[in-house]
């Protein structure tokens, strides 16, 4: 049996993959720079350790991890958020097995004009995407098409994307920063797909595929049912394998009515779909076993997170006219926090909020953007 050290304790998905390591007879151990963050009370978390911020403080976040690893023995580090940037940065100096790739292919992967010019490099179809630096780019775009979906080329959870804008309202938004450019993609409208994937030198030990139906805010899954989509599989398979993908890695599909399949862009760190896998047998045996034939999930039962589909997906629901299907949804899915075995991080969650909150405050930003404002990776150079 090992001990494990997962990063990234405030998330949902590392709480799950906390229980299934525990539950595998590992013994797991969480480091965090957020103060009481959801796993923190887990009973399947063996010690928890506070370490800097990785983004205002890089060298003092790999040192006390080294510290960490070095003290409890740990055989195998897993990050699950962006900190997995700034741990790729320096896995080097960590005296353990880290599960994650190189820096510079994630940063191609989270890139997301690189990430397109890469995927169209392998002959894998994206849609096409403008790269915006200046006002001459953004007027060229909107030659190029009415319709479009601007985001900056780096970002998560769809924060700042503008869904088909006026020109006159990007112009007084985007902010022209050689060191954070823009892309613009036509806009497409279909059926978006997340999904979440193992991978170990481009091969696939793990995958789920699952539809947007709630989110927060545009594009934060919160409800998770999977679903069999060959094509979706077909083309993450593909792309780990010409690519030699080592980690967990996500990507946000849509897809047309007649059938047209996008890639609009890649998550190379753990996504929501670990929730759809968690409970299958071999699952830890995947993040283990680079050899392991790809285990997908058993069954279709949804699950949820249920506090975001109260104050995100309720609101949303009544606006659209979507209530019956949200009620229906609530009803029978699993809240993904909730574990009767486990039950202080449901029970204690508020203090995982009210720490958000209070950084939200202390940094001036919206409890959204705090919730990965010390861990997030926006292409800048790091700092000591």
């Amino acid at each position: 049996m090992l001990n494990i050290l997962l990063s990234g304790g405030r998330a949902p998905a590392t709480l799950e993959l906390a229980r299934a390591i525990h539950k595998a007879g590992h013994t797991v151990f969480i480091a965090e720079s957020l103060r009481g963050h959801l796993s923190q009370p887990s009973n399947a978390v063996a010690k928890n350790f506070y370490v800097p911020p990785p983004r205002q403080q890089t060298s003092a976040f790999i040192d006390a991890l080294k510290n960490i690893i070095i003290e409890n023995r740990i055989s195998l580090l897993i990050p699950t958020c962006e900190e997995s940037f700034y741990i790729a940065m320096g896995s080097d100096e960590l005296p353990c097995a880290v599960f994650v790739e190189s820096f510079n292919k994630l940063n191609q992967l989270h890139n997301k004009w690189s990430f397109v010019i890469n995927a169209v490099a392998n002959d894998l179809y994206a849609p096409e995407t403008m790269l915006i630096k200046n006002r001459d780019d953004l007027y060229h775009t909107y030659a190029q098409w009415r319709d479009l979906v601007l985001k900056p080329v780096y970002s998560r959870f769809a924060e700042q994307t503008m869904v088909r804008p006026t020109l006159k309202l990007a112009l007084s938004t985007l902010k022209f920063d050689a060191a954070s450019p823009w892309v613009a993609q036509e806009y497409i409208s279909g059926r978006k797909y997340f999904t979440y994937s193992i991978c170990h030198n481009g091969h696939i030990t793990a995958h789920a595929t699952y539809p947007s139906t709630f989110t927060a805010r545009r594009n934060a899954a919160i409800v998770f049912q999977h679903v069999d989509h060959p094509a979706i599989f077909k083309w993450v398979k593909a792309f780990v394998e010409k690519n030699q993908y080592t980690g967990q890695i996500g990507f946000d599909f849509i897809e047309t009515q007649d059938g047209q399949l996008s890639v609009l862009e890649c998550n190379p760190r753990a996504t929501s779909g670990v929730h759809l896998l968690a409970s299958h047998p071999e699952f830890v045996e995947a993040l283990l076993n680079p050899d392991l034939n790809c285990i997908t999930p058993i069954g279709h039962q949804s699950h949820m997170l249920s506090t975001p589909m109260l104050t995100h997906g309720l609101p949303t629901a009544l606006k659209n006219g979507q209530f019956r299907s949200w009620l229906k949804t609530f009803l029978s899915s699993d809240d993904v926090v909730v574990n009767f075995s486990d039950p202080l991080p449901a029970l204690l969650q508020s203090r995982s909020i009210l720490s958000h909150l209070t950084s939200a405050l202390k940094n001036r930003i919206s409890p959204f953007e705090a919730a990965t404002f010390d861990i997030e990776w926006n292409g800048e150079q790091p700092t000591s």
